[in-house]
C-alpha cells in the first residue's frame, strides 16, 4: 500500500503527478476548494477583528464535496506523510491550508507538506518533493483578505440594489470598477463630436519604377494636421478642414512642379516581446484566435495539468498559466537557444540569452508560460491535440521561441518631395532581416490602414534634386473617429494598466459582467445595458470612492503587501471597512428615500399613452408605465 498521500485539485493533474512518482505515492484530487465563507449568513466578525467562520462546502454548492473530504480523511488516516500540492498561487495556498485543517490528522499526528511545481514534469515533480515546504501563511492571508473584502462588499451592497432597482442583482468589489469602465466608455461614444479633416495625396512617377503616392505634409511651415483632434491646433500646425480647402489646395498644388527635397534613409529594429504572462496570453489568444478569456484559461489549464501522449502517457505541456513574471529557468533558455540554432540557424540566435524585466510588483518565483520543452514542436502534437488546444499551444510555443530570437531589421525611407509651397512626404519599409518574424508576430488592438500601407509600400530608387512626373493629385475626405469600445482583449489590458484586478480574476470578470446581463457583447465588442448602466450609476453614486480605479488598485496593491509579510491582513481590512461602514450607512439613507429605479424605454403603453419604463421584480424583468 502506498505510504504518502498527495492531494491536488483536479484528476487530470493527479493522473500527470501519479506517473512520476510510483507506487510509494497516492495521488488523488481535491477538486478545487473545500472549504468556503457560508453560504448563509456573512461569516465574518467585522466586531472582532475580522474573525472568519468557514464551512465545509455543502453538496448543493458543489456536487458530493462531503464524500471527497470523507475519503481524503481516510486516506490521510492511513498515509504516514500528507502532501498538499495545489497550484502555486494564493487560491492554491489557501485550498491546501483547509485541507490541513480538515484531512491531516491531529492524533497521532502526521507530517504534512506544501510542494509547488510550475511545471508538471518529471523533474520539476521530483525537486519539489525533495525539497518539501510547509504553508505560507502570508499567501493563505492575502487570499483570505481577498474572500472577506469581496464578502464585505457583495453582501451589504448587493441588497440594496435589490432594494431599490429590484429583480436579484449583484455588486462585486472588482467587477463593479470593469462595468464602469465600459458605460464611461459608452457615454464617451455618445459625447464625441466628429471633426472632418482632409488629406492631399500626390501620384508620382519618377526615372524608375514603380509609380508611388506621397502626401501632403507640409505648407509652408506649417505641419497638415491628421491626428491629435482632442487638441487645440497649433501654431507650427495646420488644418485641412472641408472640400473648399483641399480642392484649391489640389488646383495649386497641380501647376506645381515636384522635385526631391530630401531622401533618407534609416535601418529600424524591431525587437521581439517576452513570453506571456496572463493578460497577455487572454489578449493575444481573443484577438488571433478569437478566444473568450474564459476559454482561454480553460484551455491552458488543460495544456498544464497534462494531456494523453500515446505511449508517454500524460504530459504537462505548458508552465503554469497564471502568472504576472516573465522570467525563463536558465534550463528552458539554454534548451530554447539550442533549438533555434539547429532549427533556424547561427544568423537567428543572439549572443546571450535575452532577459526581460518583469513589470513592478510581479511574483517572480514564477515563470512566464511557455512550453515545458520547446522540442516538442506544434506539428508533433498534432495527432494528440484537439483544435482549439493546438491554436493555444502553438501560440505559446511560437512567442516563447521567436521571444530569443534576433530582432528584425528593416530599411525605412523617407522621401520629402516639394512643389511650390506644398512639402509632400513618402515612407516605406522593406524588411531586410525577418529575424523572429519568422516565427512569431504579435497581434494588434486597432489596426491602421497607414501601418499596413507603410510595410508594403515599395517606393523607387529617387536622388536628391530629382524632377519628379505628377500623374494626379487626390484629396480625401476622413471623419475622426470615437474611441473604441473594449474588446476582451483590450478591456484586460486597461485592467491590468491601471492594476485591477490579478492573472486569477480577469476571467471571472469579464464572466460576471455578461452573466448579470450588465453588459452584452455585440461583435466581439463590450456594449452597456440599460440595466448595467443604471447598477453603475447608483454605486458611483453612493460608493464613488469604493468602486473607483484609483482605490481598487491600492487595495491590490495592499493584498501584494499582505502577501510578501509586510502588511497585517486584518490592518488593510480594518482601514478599508471603517470607511465602507460610513459609506453604507449613507448609501442606505439616500436609497432609502429613492423611488425605486426604473429604466426608460421608447415604448408607448397602449391604454393610457405614457412611456413605459423597465422595472424588476422576484422574476426578473417586466415592462410598466
Amino acid at each position: 500500500m502506498a505510504k504518502n498521500l498527495v492531494v491536488v485539485e483536479s484528476p487530470a493533474k493527479a493522473k500527470t503527478i501519479g506517473k512520476y512518482l510510483g507506487a510509494d505515492y497516492r495521488v488523488m484530487a481535491s477538486l478545487g476548494h473545500i472549504k468556503d465563507l457560508p453560504s448563509k449568513g456573512l461569516g465574518v466578525d467585522v466586531e472582532h477583528d475580522f474573525a472568519t467562520t468557514y464551512e465545509v462546502i455543502p453538496d448543493t454548492k458543489k456536487r458530493n464535496n462531503k464524500k471527497t473530504v470523507a475519503e481524503l480523511k481516510k486516506a490521510a488516516k492511513e498515509a504516514d506523510a500528507i502532501y498538499l500540492a495545489a497550484d502555486p498561487d494564493r487560491e492554491g495556498e489557501a485550498i491546501c491550508q483547509h485541507l490541513a485543517e480538515e484531512i491531516v490528522p491531529k492524533r497521532p499526528k502526521k507530517p504534512a507538506f506544501r510542494v509547488m511545481f510550475n511545471e508538471i514534469t518529471k523533474r520539476a515533480v521530483q525537486e519539489a518533493f525533495n525539497e518539501p515546504k510547509q504553508i505560507d501563511v502570508h499567501l493563505v492571508d492575502a487570499q483570505q483578505a481577498r474572500r472577506v473584502l469581496d464578502r464585505l462588499v457583495g453582501y451589504k451592497v448587493s441588497p440594496l440594489l435589490c432594494k431599490t432597482i429590484g429583480g436579484r442583482l449583484s455588486a462585486g468589489r472588482v467587477q463593479s470598477v470593469a462595468l464602469r469602465m465600459v458605460v464611461e466608455r459608452e457615454r464617451e461614444i455618445e459625447k464625441f463630436v466628429k471633426t472632418e479633416y482632409w488629406t492631399v495625396a500626390a501620384n508620382l512617377t519618377s526615372k524608375l519604377p514603380p509609380a508611388f503616392e506621397a502626401r501632403l505634409w507640409k505648407i509652408g511651415e506649417q505641419t497638415v494636421k491628421t491626428s491629435g483632434f482632442d487638441q487645440e491646433v497649433k501654431k507650427s500646425e495646420i488644418l485641412v478642414a472641408n472640400e473648399q480647402q483641399a480642392s484649391e489646395i489640389v488646383a495649386e498644388a497641380e501647376g506645381q512642379s515636384f522635385k526631391v527635397a530630401e531622401v533618407t534613409t534609416k535601418e529600424r529594429k524591431r525587437n521581439p516581446v517576452p513570453s506571456f504572462i496572463t493578460s497577455k496570453l487572454q489578449q493575444e489568444a481573443s484577438r488571433k484566435l478569437g478566444y473568450a478569456v474564459k476559454k482561454t484559461m480553460m484551455l491552458a489549464q488543460k495544456l498544464y495539468e497534462g494531456i494523453e501522449l500515446g505511449a508517454e502517457g500524460a504530459v504537462g505541456l505548458i508552465t503554469y498559466m497564471r502568472t504576472d513574471s516573465t522570467r525563463v529557468s536558465d534550463t528552458a533558455l539554454g534548451e530554447v537557444r539550442d533549438f533555434i540554432g539547429q532549427q533556424y540557424g547561427p544568423q537567428y540566435l543572439p549572443e546571450k540569452a535575452v532577459h526581460y524585466r518583469s513589470k513592478k510588483g510581479a511574483q517572480d518565483a514564477h515563470e512566464a508560460i511557455r512550453p515545458t520543452d520547446v522540442r516538442r514542436t506544434p506539428e508533433s502534437l498534432e495527432g494528440y491535440l484537439n483544435n482549439e488546444e493546438l491554436k493555444l499551444y502553438r501560440l505559446i510555443w511560437q512567442r516563447f521561441v521567436a521571444s530569443q530570437m534576433m530582432a528584425a531589421i528593416f530599411d525605412q525611407t523617407t522621401i520629402d518631395i516639394e512643389a511650390g509651397r506644398f512639402v509632400f512626404r513618402a515612407t516605406g519599409s522593406v524588411q531586410k532581416f525577418d529575424g523572429f518574424l519568422r516565427v512569431y508576430e504579435e497581434g494588434r488592438d486597432e489596426k491602421t490602414d497607414e501601418d499596413d500601407a507603410e510595410v508594403a509600400r515599395k517606393l523607387p530608387l529617387v536622388e536628391r534634386g530629382e524632377a519628379l512626373k505628377l500623374n494626379s493629385v487626390t484629396p480625401e475626405q476622413h471623419f475622426t473617429e470615437p474611441p473604441p469600445r473594449y474588446t476582451e482583449a483590450t478591456l484586460v489590458k486597461a485592467l491590468e494598466e491601471k492594476g485591477i484586478g490579478r492573472p486569477s480574476t480577469y476571467a471571472a470578470i469579464m464572466t460576471t459582467i455578461l452573466d448579470r446581463e450588465y453588459v452584452e457583447k455585440v461583435e466581439g465588442r463590450f456594449h452597456s445595458t440599460a440595466l448595467g448602466t443604471t447598477v453603475n450609476d447608483l454605486l458611483v453614486a453612493s460608493f464613488n470612492d469604493l468602486f473607483n480605479e484609483s482605490y481598487t488598485a491600492r487595495m491590490e496593491e495592499e493584498l501584494d503587501e499582505i502577501e510578501e509579510g509586510k502588511l497585517k491582513w486584518t490592518s488593510a481590512l480594518r482601514e478599508f471597512y471603517d470607511k465602507f461602514a460610513k459609506d453604507l450607512e449613507t448609501a442606505e439613507a439616500e436609497m432609502k428615500a429613492a423611488k425605486q429605479q426604473a429604466i426608460p424605454t421608447d415604448e408607448i403603453c397602449e391604454k393610457c399613452g405614457a412611456g413605459m419604463v423597465i422595472k424588476f421584480g422576484r422574476f426578473g424583468q417586466f415592462l410598466a408605465c
